[in-house]
């Protein structure tokens, strides 16, 4: 009777595995269907599609071109450490008061957003991302350091501003953050020489009245040079807590693989979100790789497991 039992119990588990590799099958075949899809439904597959737009930034480099689609070019992050940024420039914080750049520095290491208030897509999620890694770091915001959040729209208004402090300053929830983390708007001669001193490149595009922009955060040291940059939209906070820690000794880091996420624009023309990002394709494939390959070695020794038996 046991030894009935037990080869019965050993044609349920193998059945069971077979079961499994066949769903396993299934969804490699669905999960390869589904990127190879993505591939090439991306924009950067679809290159030739993308119409030039105007520039509204800093001269892009010639290199691009070889890079990215048109839609793209001149669009970026560049890693200008160890340059100073203008403290002369003036601004206008969230309250309307004019105020000199050079006023939120001196004393403490500054956190650099550039993002712009009216944004639909991927300058909420860079926000939502400094957010988090700022909640898991100890320091805080004001005390040991600040945070210029900076539009590069000059349309953004101040009551934008302040909404945009309001909901953010909340969600961080630290005593005394409020003196610490800054929105502020700016005119357009002021925004330009900001963002080219920094090395961040956009362009308006007045068909989608959206900026087509790259995300990232940058470090400065208390006396205003930049430190260390942050590509994307998520920021290791153990990454950041260092990179705070050396900007405040005013150490100056290293350049940084550029792995760079892009805004996406409105197309009228199909009435969706056409999302360009920048390896993202490459990156999804590799993870996708990476799931399979542990399925599969867990199934195998599911199968060990129950020769065994």
């Amino acid at each position: 009777m046991n030894t009935q039992t037990s080869v019965k119990g050993r044609k349920t588990f193998r059945a069971g595995v077979h079961g499994q590799a066949f769903a396993l099958r299934s969804w490699m075949i669905l999960l390869l269907g589904i990127l190879a899809f993505a591939q090439a439904r991306s924009p950067l597959a679809q290159a030739g599609q993308a119409p030039a737009l105007p520039q509204a930034g800093a001269p892009s480099p010639v290199g691009n071109a070889k890079v990215f689609p048109p839609l793209l070019q001149g669009i970026g992050i560049d890693q200008k450490l160890n340059e100073q940024v203008p403290f002369e420039l003036h601004f206008r914080d969230e309250s309307g008061k004019t105020v000199r750049l050079g006023d939120y520095f001196g004393k403490k290491p500054v956190i650099l957003s550039l993002v712009y208030f009216d944004c639909p897509m991927l300058c909420t999620m860079a926000e939502n991302g400094l957010l988090h890694s700022l909640q898991e770091v100890k320091f805080t915001a004001g005390r040991e350091f600040d945070v210029l959040t900076v539009s590069f729209d000059p349309h953004d208004t101040v009551e934008l501003a302040a909404a945009k402090k309001a909901v953010y300053v909340g969600l961080y929830g630290r005593k005394g953050a409020e003196a610490g983390w800054h929105f502020l708007t700016g005119d357009e001669a002021a925004i330009q020489q900001l963002t080219r001193a920094v090395g961040f490149r956009y362009r308006y595009d007045p068909q989608a009245k959206q900026f087509v922009h790259a995300t990232g955060i940058m470090l400065l040291t208390p006396q205003g040079r930049i430190a260390r940059y942050f590509y994307g939209i998520y920021y290791p906070s153990r990454d950041l807590r260092l990179g705070l820690v050396e900007a405040s000794a005013n150490k100056i880091g290293s350049p940084v693989d550029e792995v760079l996420l892009f805004c996406c624009r409105y197309d009228p023309a199909t009435g969706r979100y056409g999302v360009i990002i920048s390896r993202i394709i490459q990156i999804s494939g590799l993870m996708t790789i990476l799931l399979i390959g542990g399925l599969i070695l867990a199934l195998s020794r599911s199968r060990q497991a129950a020769a065994g038996l």
